[in-house]
């Protein structure tokens, strides 16, 4: 099909080639031979009047032409693919829908445990497909690459739509046997204490109770800090340290560690744990149905 004299399957190529960098890869990507791949680039360089990709060393660069193209050729196959795959209705029982979520290990354990539960016996058929946050969520998200991101509010991005989950409180926690849980902890057996953190990802971002730490202009003393919610209580287990974690996944975990937990003492505010999705997909009626399952799973997990 050609649009403008322009064949639209050349920006399929091109998505390729710019996800790849490699005319190679972008051949076995998309079932062409490598002369046709090397053919349709020479094709979108004389159409657009630019090199596009140009070979530099090993790989290919794109040139800022093509770099300034590629969001915008990215949305609209993402909005073609989902026109296309998207039924018109959706019935949980029948489908056979792979869902991809984005959720931290502590949504995982707090409520898509939960969530994997119902569909069990509601959608039988239907899959879940999740993986921890990264630094490219934004980005995958308007690849089309996850169905949903699961985030608390301040890290959403601006520009696609999200819906309110749940409220979570955050708690202290620590072994059972610290005597600061029954002598009764107060701010400063708080700041005194080690603690064990969570710094997520590979720019080891703070966490949303570090981060609401900090605007207060406190900090606690970390002595372990590791990349994910559910490993704390391995630190913890017949320690003095703390850890500040959220109160559905210390619940959760207490059936397999000896633990003990608290409420801050101090006012501390609640996270407020979000649902975003691509705009395209706000009328997705398998999403929609997901996002309501969702819902239904954190508050029965409460």
């Amino acid at each position: 099909m050609r649009f403008k004299n322009l064949d639209l399957n050349l920006l399929v190529v091109f998505s390729a080639l710019m996800e790849t960098r490699s005319v190679t890869r972008s051949a076995e990507k998309l079932g062409l031979t490598q002369p046709a791949a090397s053919a349709a680039l020479r094709r979108l360089r004389d159409y657009f009047g630019d090199d596009m990709l140009v070979q530099v060393g090993k790989r290919m660069h794109p040139t800022p032409f093509a770099e300034a193209l590629y969001p915008q050729i990215q949305r609209s196959l993402h909005s073609v693919e989902q026109a296309i795959a998207t039924p018109a209705g959706f019935d949980p029982a029948t489908s056979t829908r792979r869902f991809r979520i984005n959720a931290s290990d502590y949504v995982m354990v707090a409520v898509l445990v939960g969530l994997a539960e119902r569909l069990a016996a509601s959608a039988p058929h239907v899959q879940l497909e999740v993986a921890v946050p990264t630094e490219r969520n934004a980005d995958e998200l308007e690849a089309g690459k996850i169905d949903l991101l699961v985030t608390p509010e301040p890290f959403l991005a601006p520009w696609h739509p999200s819906e309110f989950l749940y409220e979570e409180e955050q708690v202290v926690v620590g072994w059972a046997g610290n005597p600061v849980f029954p002598k009764g902890l107060g701010v400063e057996e708080f700041f005194a204490a080690g603690h064990v953190g969570v710094a997520i990802g590979a720019r080891r971002a703070a966490t949303f109770a570090d981060t609401q730490l900090a605007r207060m202009g406190r900090a606690r003393r970390i002595e372990i800090e590791v990349a994910s919610f559910a490993s704390v209580p391995w630190f913890l287990q017949n320690t003095m340290r703390l850890a500040v974690l959220h109160k559905r996944l210390v619940q959760a975990m207490m059936p397999q560690f000896d633990l003990a937990y608290a409420s801050m003492p101090f006012p501390f505010p609640r996270l407020r744990e979000m649902a975003q999705f691509h705009e395209s997909r706000r009328d997705d009626a398998g999403l929609v149905w997901l996002r309501e399952q969702l819902r239904l799973a954190a508050y029965s997990a409460a």
